[in-house]
């Protein structure tokens, strides 16, 4: 088919923007596929040196008691918390034979001596405290201090050390663990899981486009959409490295999202294109009203999904902040991928990607009044609130869970059990009194004086959940002294408290720990600091903000529906359905990650609660695809309703037109989410799942029978304030 080139003059003047975007891309199309050559050619370039430069990312909330606390064992003790733990086993014997212990200080000696390491010491050369030792004594542990952020700890400090010591030493055998440790494990396997599951849904995304476009470049353009968008988008990161930190885990964010909404914004521009051919429109008309529909469209729909991804920046955290950063930067890409250069590349090789003559459904436009989509919309209609009551009932079924939610603390079970850094932590959880590693630490802010010190150490010792107590003041456990003090813990007259957590209070909540240590009395002016409490002022500071999360969201999107519909009333009833849409997402997560269903399946360890993180992340993104689908769907009842004026016509042609090109993208975009189930980092695996079922149950229940039932009780006042929008032929 020939190119037809709409001629210029006074009524292109008066064309639509976008329209004129489309004919301007259709004439320049040799120019745009060049550039666009070229900057994919730099993008690569740039995306290239953006992997390495992504930042490592620990759980830390600035300016809060833990972050204050840590700072001031620095300043007035010259320490802090251990960030690595060596886990002693001796070939035969105990920990306690001469040749044990005189292997033990050696090592322990010369890792302190190793570059990165401030403080190392051991049960040999702290006095043998119980906490140090495992009870049959087979194990004892060395604690490491390397000082640093976590890109110096993680990716200069430990890969040194920990390779010359791990193995065999003497007559010692020794592993590595400790919190450093296993996050530095989980980065290069959460990025191996995503390029992985990439692998295998690449040709799978592949095969299903073909089934639904029965053409081959019809099939191969979206899934180029999203490696582009991909490309694209780690390229913008580039940029915003130099002011910003980005997380490393945001270049998986940008391999799930990447191939997902190019695909999904190509199909949309393409299925149009074919509408417009099947009308007998010629290829450049076709690809202008492609351009003008599919492109206002998808142009609202990034809008909505970059908006969702925004609110991440209310949020004081680098490691969810990037998330916004890498999210928006994708969607730029898929964006510029559907808008600009696939209209060229349909300009260009049009007739490949055209419907097959005779066909219908998935080539063409469908016969109004005709084909499944319409009967079932007209159906649904009839009867609104007996469908919508069911599919509301069935999807607050499956959204129940959430309300036994309970968020906790990240630990090693985020790994596989072959991780060797768990197989450390499992040794320590199972065999040792205490973990000394995740100690709370106290210090003083003004004076104190020796018998206070001796006095609040008592009291600490008898909270439950507290192995030892150390201080300049003695050992204490269970309310009485068990050793000697430690000198260094006294000093310019402030005072530095360990609270030694057992074993047991750290594998069930140690965010109630450091609670309850809080809540005794000191007699002097203190902070709490240390790892559980790092961990515990995290969680609080992401979920006291939650509320303020969920505001921006709400609004933000409402306003970007409210401008593209001109209506009140159908923002609402999207916020109401992507409510309902989160809810299930968030019930399946609760059900699976937290109490533990499917476990053996998916082969991960439930810990009885869920690190806030991820949740957070995956609101934001589900909320957005979510309106995706909404912007996809209310575009083409709107479209149908300034055309005929009639809310019923409208919703079932929209849902003819419209719903079986979002049950497709749904499929592809859940296929894509839920290889990711193949995991072996439990993080990347919850994200996986909750997002495969918030867009499955978005694409089919909620946009098939929610959407036409609520649109239809509803009736005129769908359109309020500003009505209906005349549309003129073109």
């Amino acid at each position: 088919m020939a190119v037809n080139v709409a001629t210029r003059g006074p009524r292109a003047a008066a064309e639509p923007p976008l329209r004129r975007l489309g004919h301007l891309l259709v004439r320049r199309r040799r120019l745009v596929l060049a550039l666009s050559a070229l900057l994919l050619v730099v993008a690569g370039v740039l995306a290239a040196g953006t992997v390495s430069r992504l930042s490592l990312a620990r759980f830390e909330a600035p300016g809060s008691e833990s972050d204050r606390a840590q700072a001031e064992l620095v300043r007035r003790f010259g320490t802090g918390s251990p960030d690595l733990v060596f886990l002693v086993t001796p070939r035969s014997g105990t920990v306690d034979d001469p040749a044990a212990e005189a292997a033990g200080r050696a090592l322990t000696d010369r890792i302190g001596r190793s570059d990165g390491v401030a403080e190392a010491s051991s049960y040999w050369t702290r006095g043998r405290p119980a906490t140090l030792r495992s009870r049959d004594g087979r194990h004892a542990l060395i604690v490491v201090r390397a000082p640093g952020d976590a890109d110096h700890v993680r990716a200069w400090v430990l890969p040194a050390l920990v390779p010359r010591i791990v193995g065999e030493q003497g007559p010692l055998q020794v592993r590595a663990g400790g919190g450093e440790e296993v996050f530095r494990e989980t980065v290069p396997l959460a990025r191996q899981d995503f390029v992985r599951a990439e692998l295998v849904i690449f040709p799978v995304a592949f095969v299903l486009l073909w089934l639904y476009q029965r053409r081959v470049l019809a099939a191969l353009a979206p899934i180029l959409a999203g490696v582009l968008a991909m490309v694209v988008g780690l390229a913008l990161l580039r940029g915003v490295l130099v002011f910003a930190e980005v997380s490393t885990f945001a270049l998986n964010l940008t391999l799930a999202m990447g191939l997902g909404l190019g695909i999904d914004y190509c199909l949309f521009v393409v299925q149009r294109f074919r509408e417009e051919v099947s009308a007998g429109r010629d290829r450049a008309a076709a690809v202008a009203g492609a351009v003008e529909h599919a492109g206002r469209t998808v142009l609202f729909s990034g809008l909505t999904v970059a908006a969702s991804l925004a609110v991440l920046f209310a949020l004081p955290f680098d490691f969810l902040r990037s998330f916004a950063f890498a999210g928006i930067a994708v969607v730029a890409g898929g964006l510029f991928a559907a808008v600009i250069v696939l209209p060229a590349v349909l300009a260009s090789a049009g007739g490949a990607m055209s419907p097959r003559p005779g066909s219908s459904g998935r080539g063409g436009t469908e016969v109004r009044g005709a084909g499944f989509w319409h009967g079932l919309a007209v159906r649904v209609m009839r009867r609104p609130v007996v469908f919508g009551g069911l599919a509301a009932a069935l999807l607050l079924v499956l959204a129940s869970p959430f309300l036994g939610l309970r968020f906790g603390t990240a630990d090693d079970r985020i790994l596989p059990p072959e991780a060797s850094s768990r197989q450390t932590q499992e040794v320590i959880r199972q065999t040792f009194p205490a973990e000394e590693t995740d100690a709370i630490q106290i210090v003083s802010t003004g004076a104190a004086r020796a018998a206070d010190v001796s006095a609040y150490a008592m009291r600490l010792s008898r909270v439950p959940g507290v192995a030892q107590v150390d201080s300049a003041a003695g050992a204490h456990a269970a309310g009485r002294r068990v050793g000697d003090g430690d000198p260094a813990r006294f000093r310019g007259q402030g005072a530095w408290l360990s609270v030694v957590p057992s074993a047991e209070a750290l594998a069930g909540d140690p965010v109630r720990l450091v609670e309850s240590v809080r809540a005794v009395p000191p007699p002097f002016e203190v902070l709490v600091g240390g790892y559980p409490a790092e961990l515990a002022d995290y969680r609080a500071s992401v979920v006291d903000r939650l509320p303020l999360v969920l505001t921006l969201m709400l609004g933000v999107t409402f306003a970007v529906l409210f401008l593209m519909t001109g209506s009140l009333v159908l923002p609402l009833k999207a916020t109401l359905l992507n409510v309902l849409s989160l809810g299930v997402m968030f019930g399946a997560v609760v059900w699976i990650f937290q109490e533990g269903h499917l476990s053996g399946l998916l082969g991960f360890t439930p810990t009885g609660t869920l690190d806030p993180s991820i949740p957070i992340l995956m609101l934001c993104v589900a909320y957005g695809l979510s309106m995706d689908y909404e912007v996809f769907l209310l575009s083409r009842i709107k479209e149908e309703y300034d055309g005929t004026g009639d809310t019923g016509q409208a919703v079932a042609t929209g849902m003819q037109r419209g719903a079986p090109l979002i049950t497709a993208a749904g499929g592809i975009l859940a296929l894509t989410f839920a290889a990711y189930a193949t995991a072996r980092v439990a993080f990347v695996q919850m994200l996986g799942v909750g997002m495969a079922v918030a867009v499955l149950a978005d694409a089919t229940v909620i946009r098939a029978v929610l959407v036409p039932s609520l649109m239809r009780l509803a009736g005129p006042l769908n359109w309020w304030p500003r009505g209906r929008a005349t549309t003129s032929p073109r």
